[in-house]
C-alpha cells in the first residue's frame, strides 16, 4: 500500500459506516486511531452492539511525514472488557463482523 494521510484513511472508513451498520445491525460506529510505540499506528472502527464495545483495527507504519502505510492486511479486535483476549488474523472487516455477530 502506498503512503496515505490519516485523514484519507479516516474518510474511507467513514464512508463505510452506513453499509456496515445496515448489514450487521450495529448500534453505533465511529473511527478508532491509536499511536503505538516507534512507528506503529492502529486505525479502524469503534463499534457498539448489544451493549458491547469493540475496537477493530489494522496495523500501519507511520513515516516521518506523518503518512501511513499498511503494515499487514489483518484486522484485530479488542473489547472494552479487560478480561477478554484480543482476536486477530481476520483478512476482511466482513470476516470480523461475521465472527462477532453470528
Amino acid at each position: 500500500m502506498e503512503n496515505v494521510s490519516i485523514d484519507q484513511i479516516m474518510n474511507d472508513l467513514q464512508e463505510s459506516f452506513r453499509p456496515l451498520m445496515d448489514k450487521y445491525d450495529i448500534d453505533d460506529i465511529g473511527t478508532f486511531e491509536e499511536e503505538g510505540q516507534d512507528q506503529h499506528y492502529y486505525v479502524g472502527y469503534t463499534v457498539r452492539k448489544d451493549g458491547r464495545v469493540y475496537m477493530v483495527h489494522m496495523p500501519f507504519t507511520k513515516n516521518a511525514d506523518g503518512q501511513l502505510s499498511l503494515a499487514r492486511q489483518e484486522w484485530t479486535v479488542e473489547t472494552d472488557d479487560p478480561t477478554d483476549e484480543d482476536l486477530g488474523g481476520f483478512p476482511t472487516i466482513d470476516a470480523v463482523f461475521e465472527h462477532l455477530f453470528k
